[in-house]
């Protein structure tokens, strides 16, 4: 874990002013302070990528659930039909950034150390890199990590999480905020089922709902490319809300100048 979220730190949640830690209370303090700095960040980021029309999608999973997969072939599919760009977070190496220019797409990569997320500041320093009026779809593939990145606002449009199937069927319980945030669940590596008898898509599915979402899951496979079509149709949907708000935006701004000139 990291010291730049408090996740490090012990927490308490009953402080009272006769019993409660200094320590405990400055931490809270900072905590508070930073997601406050964070989530204006993040709005500015928002800002910046409406104002451009990029639909802006956070990808989010333990180490290895195949999120780098999943972005390659998505990438295979759209290379045609969208702009992508992505943005990389992990704690060394620009491994994953690699295999997605090889695909010939921009990557840039954020090396966070000891950090165990990604935040708002890390995305705004990086943004430069891009011509946001390029690009429509920007991910954003943060770092593996079932907790932190859960509560950290970076700017973008929709949360993805995946759930892998070797990870087990009752990590949505396990890490509730993760899960509860999400937009979509990608139930992934499902070829493995016949090798993962203990995993029950029932029972995935039940745990999601027990922490409150009941937002679409989706089943996929990377390697054989199985249950891809819906993930693709999603994402089409969503590249289409995007630039049909924003052009109803751009419209209604018009008829507010048109109305202001006489």
């Amino acid at each position: 874990m990291c010291n730049t979220c408090g996740c490090d730190a012990k927490h308490e949640h009953n402080l009272s002013q006769e019993n409660s830690d200094p320590l405990v209370t400055a931490v809270v303090e900072a905590s508070t302070h930073l997601m406050s700095h964070n989530n204006h960040i993040a709005a500015h980021n928002r800002e910046a990528f409406r104002k451009h029309n990029v639909l802006v999608v956070n990808l989010m999973s333990s180490p290895g659930a195949g999120k780098t997969s999943l972005l390659e072939r998505t990438i295979e599919h759209f290379n045609s039909s969208f702009n992508m760009a992505v943005i990389e977070g992990d704690l060394e190496t620009e491994n994953d950034a690699l295999r997605i220019r090889n695909k010939g797409v921009q990557a840039e990569q954020i090396s966070t150390g000891s950090g165990c997320h990604l935040d708002a500041t890390m995305i705004e320093e990086v943004l430069p890199r891009f011509s946001l009026k390029d690009i429509d779809i920007l991910f954003i593939e943060n770092v593996g990590n079932l907790i932190c990145p859960a509560s950290f606002d970076l700017g973008q449009e929709f949360d993805v999480v995946l759930l892998s199937v070797p990870e087990g069927d009752d990590k949505p319980e396990k890490y509730p905020v993760m899960f509860r945030t999400a937009n979509l669940m990608l139930i992934n590596k499902v070829d493995f089922l016949p090798l993962c008898q203990n995993f029950s898509i029932k029972r995935a599915t039940i745990s999601m709902q027990r922490v409150g979402n009941g937002c679409d899951i989706l089943e996929t496979s990377c390697s054989t490319k199985g249950g891809l079509s819906p993930w693709f149709e999603w994402l089409q949907g969503k590249v289409s809300e995007t630039q049909r708000s924003q052009n109803d935006v751009a419209f209604q701004e018009r008829i507010g100048e048109k109305h202001v000139k006489r």
